[in-house]
């Protein structure tokens, strides 16, 4: 015998505290359906637009009760809280280094040290030497190296040298500013002179050459060497990445309005691990692929995707290690709500006549349904879902046993 209480039995020993709250009951027999297992045929719910996770729909189940019956497993129950909820979105991804250069022998000479691939190659440092162990140092800065730089000479290319140097130590901030930052003076020539003693130049001149700089925004990560010891110092010598990780998403352009720049994401890396990030830039250009169409044509059939392009950034560049083109999955926050009461998902009880309710568990283990109103909330990481109705935390409502 169940010793379930509903609103079609009277609560025994008169206990109060739990009243029915006037909610009229259905039919005998057919006034509530219980969670376990999944979605029975015909049963639909629609909580808000965009609800697709799976779990949402199985929660909705019927299912007999078992409570109360002999040898049944002990109540499983949680507790109704307020919090804030957040829903969020897979999205699958790719995790790799941003930027592409192509760095250009410019110089001439034979090549007779070239670094290898991975190999991160910062502000003043050697990408390729020649001859002798001439090098070609890289230097940070957005215009490239066009022209030989002497004392006299001004322009962009010279404020970025300076600043280099400054950067270096190679040369005073005051020294050069009294100069101008565009001018090619005396104290430029002198730092210049430092770093190439530094880099183990011979006889330093002061000058720079064209072929003896290269100007890159940023630091370098070897991708490919594309030439051979032994070749000359000209055309494309090397490709390379910045020492940055980002992670690309082809983004469904049905998501667009919930991704903006500044947006706060979690990215899981390849063995589980989770971390930070943040949304960078979304594009505006969108890419339709898939639609292929027609007998013998590869992607036959396929539905067209129309995809934006998202790069995320790593809050914790270091997170990542070394991994190049890895796949990764991110979590997009779609939605969220402050302060709110929620109940578990699997708590949720279909009605009859539509609608949800939970099971309360009280004093002396008395139970009573009351009508809630769900979303639009649904938390998939914790599966939580937001609720209305006569609820307050710290009750408890009953949940499938694990």
């Amino acid at each position: 015998m169940s010793e379930t209480v509903s609103r079609d039995q009277q609560v025994t020993g008169g206990q109060q505290g739990f009243p029915d709250e006037g909610v009229p009951p259905g039919p005998r027999g057919g006034r509530r359906r219980r969670r376990g297992g999944w979605v029975a045929a015909g049963i639909v719910m629609v909580v808000a637009a965009g609800a697709v996770s799976a779990w949402r729909a199985g929660v909705f189940s019927p299912a007999a009760s078992g409570a109360g019956q002999q040898g049944a497993p002990a109540l499983a129950t949680a507790a109704v809280t307020r919090q804030d909820l957040s829903a969020t979105t897979p999205v699958t991804a790719t995790l790799g280094y941003a930027a592409s250069y192509t760095v250009l022998g410019q110089g001439g000479g034979t090549l007779t040290w070239l670094p290898p691939a991975g190999r991160v190659i910062g502000q003043g440092q050697v990408l390729y030497k020649t001859g002798n162990g001439s090098p070609l140092v890289l230097l940070y800065g957005r215009v490239p190296a066009w022209r030989a730089l002497a004392e006299g000479v001004t322009g962009a290319d010279v404020s970025q040298l300076n600043h280099d140097l400054v950067r270096l130590g190679d040369a005073g901030r005051a020294d050069i500013a009294a100069a101008g930052w565009v001018y090619y003076s005396a104290e430029t020539a002198y730092g210049v002179q430092r770093l190439e003693e530094r880099l183990g130049v011979s006889f330093p001149p002061g000058s720079l050459s064209l072929g003896q700089v290269v100007f890159e925004p940023q630091a370098l990560r070897v991708t490919q060497v594309t030439v051979s010891l032994g070749g000359p110092a000209s055309g494309p010598v090397l490709t390379a990445t910045s020492d940055e990780h980002v992670v690309m998403i082809a983004l469904d352009v049905s998501l667009e309005p919930e991704v903006q720049a500044g947006d706060a994401v979690s990215v899981t890396l390849p063995g589980g691990t989770t971390t930070p990030g943040v949304v960078s830039s979304v594009g505006t250009v969108a890419t339709t692929s898939g639609s292929g169409s027609g007998s013998g044509t590869s992607g036959a059939g396929q539905t067209p995707t129309t995809t934006i392009p998202v790069t995320v950034s790593l809050s914790d560049p270091k997170a990542a290690g070394t991994l190049d083109q890895a796949p990764v999955t991110v979590y997009i926050t779609t939605s969220s709500a402050h302060d709110v009461l929620a109940v578990p998902v699997t708590a949720l009880v279909a009605q009859a006549l539509g609608g949800y309710e939970v099971e309360v568990v009280g004093p002396g283990s008395l139970r009573r349904y009351v009508p809630v109103t769900v979303g639009p909330v649904f938390d998939d990481a914790d599966g939580l879902v937001q609720v209305t109705g006569a609820l307050a935390p710290g009750q408890r409502v009953v949940v499938p046993a694990s």
